[in-house]
């Protein structure tokens, strides 16, 4: 691919993570180095890649609004997503795949 090219985004597996005001973890599906974020809960959620199942989130890290979606490049190395809410429950969907943009 060359400098600046976009590739469209091509989803490879989901899964999807009960979230609450406890930080969760979830393995990751699929293959690629790109993970598609959807937040479906009513609350912001914060996100983080981890490389085990010992990954935990906080309020620290990437906020995510309710019914936002992020297109991030996690890399190889991600194996394990974790995201918690700021408050009530909800679901957060991983989609990892490949691509720049969605």
């Amino acid at each position: 691919m060359s400098i600046g090219a976009t590739q469209p985004f091509r989803p490879s597996g989901t899964a999807t993570l009960s979230a609450s005001t406890t930080s969760a973890n979830i393995t990751l599906p699929g293959a690629g180095e790109a993970v598609l974020v959807y937040n479906a809960a009513a609350a912001t959620a914060f996100f983080r890649f981890g490389t085990d199942g010992t990954v935990a989130a906080s309020t620290a890290d990437t906020p995510l609004p309710p019914g936002g979606r992020m297109l991030v490049h996690a890399g190889s190395y991600a194996k394990t997503a974790a995201a918690v809410l700021a408050a009530g429950t909800g679901a957060v969907y991983f989609t990892r795949g490949d691509g720049t943009v969605y």
